[in-house]
């Protein structure tokens, strides 16, 4: 019988291997340390080498008006658009602005969604970098009640 304990040590091992061989998927370990250290919204586009940021209504943001507890808050970022490079949700007023960056291509349904922590009531961004750089966002305010990050 496989447990989920077997199915995940196999699956590591797994991973492991292939690592190890050269055969995973370079992306895979694709990380930008400085978007997601970067402590406002202008700093993670620019870490990410996206232009100025422009509000679209086809980006659409999710997440509840009031948040009750700021330690699990839902957020949904999704847009139509071809040509789409990375999806981004991004929380103004964290010491990290960015939660979330999802790369896309047009063969993926860009439509996401995630939990993360506020500390306090903000605004809160989903952002369409394009294939060309180009910056789409939609925004909305988040007001917390009850503090995630320390609060």
């Amino acid at each position: 019988m496989q447990t989920r304990r077997k199915t995940l040590k196999h699956s590591a091992i797994v991973a492991g291997l292939l690592a190890t061989t050269g055969l995973f998927p370079h992306y895979a370990f694709a990380y930008n340390k400085p978007a997601f250290e970067a402590k406002s919204v202008a700093e993670v586009l620019k870490a990410l080498g996206a232009g100025a940021p422009v509000e679209s209504k086809d980006v659409t943001i999710g997440g509840p008006d009031i948040a009750e507890n700021g330690a699990v808050v839902p957020l949904t970022a999704s847009t139509a658009l071809p040509g789409v490079k990375h999806i981004l949700l991004l929380v103004e007023k964290n010491p990290s602005a960015l939660v979330a960056l999802f790369n896309v291509t047009d063969s993926v349904e860009a439509n996401f969604a995630t939990r993360t922590k506020m500390g306090q009531s903000s605004d809160v961004y989903a952002v369409a970098i394009m294939n060309d750089g180009k910056a789409l966002f939609a925004k909305k305010e988040v007001k917390v009640t009850l503090g995630g990050c320390g609060g």
